[in-house]
């Protein structure tokens, strides 16, 4: 394979992910027959060919475009980097957020403190993405080595226990790692959540799921961790909360202070508790579905259970007899997936731990592992260069930037957002597929080239929009805009499901307003596909395409306003950055263009 070539494999779909070469409900033993065969390959290819439009890469219109992406590309580049120069008038306030970097001359910007705390642990994490591969290995030959001479089915149940052994008693000394002494108070969580399900009536189930791990959220953000100290004082009779001129005493208290005190590498659990509280969920709801579909088994089916596609991989539930606790802990606490995602079903991890999923080939890995890579150097030439973060954690007086450089900075702040939640999610299902477990792609557009609102889900934060449509959206009857009183339903259903990813997200009133800004954009999204389809412009699909293109325009904006609010500056800091761009008439001028630029872009 020559570079070239490499390098286009590196960037294909099916490299970031197989589910997007292969239909949800189609096993991807297909994809390997279609290999075997290139007589199908090409047929497949003629078929594609037949129902795409002809090629525009070569006519006047976008030859236009190949001439503003090539000079305003660079200009978004350069604004930006000329007020993170060391000359620019401003540097020395915001100097002080600065850290040395590795490139020379400048500066590296490690003000997130969630970035930098991933990043300065990269060496640390990459000898775990080996080790724990390593000793799965090295358990499998010594402790549980699979039996030989057994029918397939039978090695199939030797390997999930296998695995899932392996998995729990490495969970267990992974979160010891990780929390210290706090991990009883995971377990305590866990083991409550556990009984709920396997022992409350089966009606009562879902709710009494819902109304626990919501409260949980609640609970650890307002009890900031359950401190053993405050505990041990409340149980001597006192509160922790009342003010007080000395300090409550005695050994109860002491040996709580000590425990605090051994909070392994990363104290604050219940800051990464959210993404657990997910698979709490869906470990209760596919126990509680699974109770009235015990027959169908992929067997029964008549479905080769060694190929099944993600979507029966997900909907056919495990045996009775995988719903067990020490499996409920492997799948929990899985450790490649554990801190950050992305998240699987349980009854997913279940059949990729009974049968290794076909998507999983070294060489896809290894070009998956580049394009980490390769988005890990793209961050940090970011941070070295363009110094918004640092910026904006300084207090600027943000009227002594034009209003280029206003748009701009605020444009790569989300960027840098996007990168931010892309690395980390790439490394760790790196991880995971390094380990035998294959989860859903998290990140699939930038922050910038998602031109629908709807769409926008599907490919931000991917594996957890596909478990609030099977946890939720499926459950509360999913959206209808045929009627009035049908689209009323369906925006409060929008509603509730959006507060409730704010509130996963974190209890913050600024969160809450985005979720809301979303579910508003949403709207125009919804009433322009109903007023407009596309066979309305059957013979006029220039003048279609244009048209989707300015909806496209003030999606993109809309989305970086309603992200700006919720993970960047609020809704004061966009009002003030807002003001600073339109305050005069450059402002206009500038926002003009801007727009026309994003609606070339489009088409």
């Amino acid at each position: 394979m020559s570079p070239l070539s490499f390098f286009r494999s590196i960037y294909s779909l099916d490299t970031l992910d197989t589910r997007f070469s292969t239909p949800a409900a189609a096993s991807y033993r297909t994809i390997i027959d279609t290999r075997a065969d290139p007589s199908s390959k090409d047929e497949q290819k003629e078929r594609i060919a037949s129902r795409a439009a002809p090629s525009k890469w070569r006519t006047p219109e976008f030859s236009l475009y190949y001439i503003v992406f090539a000079i305003c590309v660079p200009l978004m580049l350069w604004i930006p980097y000329t007020v993170s120069r060391p000359s620019d008038p401003r540097y020395h306030s915001y100097l002080p957020w600065l850290s040395p970097g590795w490139i020379p001359g400048r500066m590296i910007d490690n003000s997130d403190a969630q970035y930098y705390n991933f990043r300065k642990n990269i060496p640390y994490m990459a000898l775990l993405l080996f080790f724990h591969p390593l000793c799965r290995k090295a358990w499998n030959k010594c402790c549980r080595p699979l039996p030989a001479g057994k029918t397939p089915l039978d090695q199939a149940e030797a390997r999930l226990e296998q695995r899932t052994t392996f998995d729990y008693y490495f969970a267990l000394i992974f979160l010891g790692a990780l929390h210290g002494f706090s991990m009883f108070k995971v377990l305590t969580i866990l083991y409550i959540n556990y009984n709920l399900a396997m022992r409350l009536p089966r009606n009562y189930v879902p709710a009494a799921t819902w109304v626990f791990n919501i409260g949980v959220l609640f609970a650890n953000e307002l009890g900031d961790g359950y401190s053993y100290k405050n505990m041990a004082i409340m149980l001597s009779g006192s509160s922790p909360y009342l003010l007080r001129t000395e300090p409550v005493q005695g050994t109860l208290v002491s040996w709580g202070a000590w425990m605090d005190d051994w909070g392994g590498i990363m104290s604050r659990w219940e800051i990464l508790f959210n993404l657990t509280v997910l698979r709490l969920i869906s470990f209760n709801f596919d126990y509680y579905w699974s109770l009235n579909y015990r027959s169908a088994s992929p067997i029964e089916k008549q479905l080769d259970p060694t190929s099944l596609s993600e979507r029966d991989r997900v909907t056919i539930p495990a045996p009775a007899r995988d719903f067990t606790f020490r499996k409920y802990l492997a799948y929990v606490l899985y450790a490649p997936l554990y801190l950050t995602g992305p998240i699987i079903t349980f009854n997913d991890y279940i059949s990729q731990s009974r049968f290794r999923s076909l998507s999983i080939e070294t060489p896809r890995t290894i070009r998956y592992a580049v394009r980490f890579l390769l988005c890990l150097l793209c961050m940090e030439l970011l941070l070295h260069f363009i110094y918004v973060g640092a910026i904006s954690k300084s207090g600027p007086n943000w009227s002594s930037y034009t209003p280029a450089q206003l748009s701009l900075l605020s444009y790569h702040n989300l960027i840098i957002i996007w990168l931010k939640l892309l690395i980390p999610w790439r490394f760790f299902r790196l991880w995971s597929l390094t380990d035998g477990i294959d989860p859903p792609e998290n990140m699939v557009r930038c922050v910038s080239d998602n031109f629908s609102v709807l769409l926008f889900w599907r490919s931000w934060h991917r594996s957890y929009n596909k478990w609030l449509i099977r946890y939720l959206w499926i459950p509360l009857g999913g959206a209808n805009f045929r009627t009035a009183a049908a689209s009323v339903k369906s925006v409060i259903k929008y509603l509730v499901i959006f507060t409730f990813v704010a509130l996963w997200h974190d209890i913050q009133l600024r969160l809450l307003l985005w979720a809301w800004l979303i579910v508003l954009f949403i709207l125009p999204e919804v009433v322009a596909g109903i007023a407009l389809p596309r066979r309305k412009f059957e013979g006029r699909e220039t003048q279609y395409r244009m048209l989707c293109a300015v909806g496209a325009v003030a999606n993109v904006l809309m989305l970086m306003v309603g992200n700006l609010v919720g993970f960047a500056f609020g809704l004061d800091g966009l009002q003030s950055i807002v003001s600073g761009i339109f305050h005069d008439f450059s402002g206009k001028h500038f926002c003009f263009p801007l727009s026309a630029l994003l609606t070339f872009c489009c088409p």
